[in-house]
């Protein structure tokens, strides 16, 4: 006789964050950037990132010359969506940034060979920003927790970083849309205007043929 098992509330939430989980875990992991420098000229990446984000990000230039020749140095510059510089550092071959955002919008970083420099090169940018930024050994030692327990936190922040976007989105659709009503209101009393115009000056220009017709005695 076949045994008929029932899975409590409990138990099938469960294995549902165990297989979101291990469907989070599986995904493809995001790759640092190659960005190819000329000798002259600046390369820029850039993110939209909302605020109260942490972003960490390292670079550092990719070792492609002649062995024995020291490495060519770069210069880095982040900004904010305001313009207000974030990092910037000059003569390196490696550096580091981090920081949490306050603004909402384009965060750009930029890089540019020094002019000492006559041939590219080429840099690797590992750019984190969100739950891929936090630190979750340093976490897990804090809190005293592993295992399943620090899974179930990553699935934890993984989810609270996915309501934040969906709800930083929504915000930013309303912005769209609000601007787009108002767009379109201009839109319209400017169509408006001109048809008063046209019709303002092709008034004009009948009374002024037929007076004119009248003067010369034409009609």
């Amino acid at each position: 006789m076949a045994k008929v098992f029932n899975l409590s509330s409990v138990t099938r939430i469960a294995l549902i964050l165990l297989l979101c989980f291990n469907s989070l875990i599986n995904l493809p992991q995001t790759k640092a950037l190659w960005l190819t420098l000329p000798s002259h000229g600046t390369k820029c990446v850039s993110q939209e990132i909302q605020t109260h984000v942490v972003v960490l990000a390292d670079y550092y230039v990719v070792a492609d010359n002649i062995k024995g020749q020291p490495l060519p140095t770069i210069s880095a510059k982040v900004t904010s969506p305001y313009g207000n510089n974030l990092h910037h550092n000059e003569n390196v071959t490696q550096g580091q940034f981090a920081f949490t955002t306050t603004e909402s919008g384009n965060y750009v970083a930029c890089f540019w060979m020094d002019s000492k420099n006559l041939q590219g090169t080429s840099i690797s940018l590992d750019w984190k920003t969100g739950i891929s930024a936090k630190d979750w050994d340093s976490v897990a030692k804090k809190e005293k927790i592993e295992g399943v327990e620090l899974e179930l936190r990553k699935l934890e922040g993984a989810v609270e970083a996915i309501h934040e976007n969906l709800l930083y989105l929504k915000t930013r659709e309303a912005e769209m849309r609000e601007v787009s009503e108002v767009t379109n209101g201009r839109v319209a009393w400017f169509s408006i205007m001109s048809l008063g115009v046209c019709l303002s000056v092709s008034a004009l220009q009948l009374l002024y043929l037929r007076r004119y017709f009248r003067i010369k005695k034409l009609i």
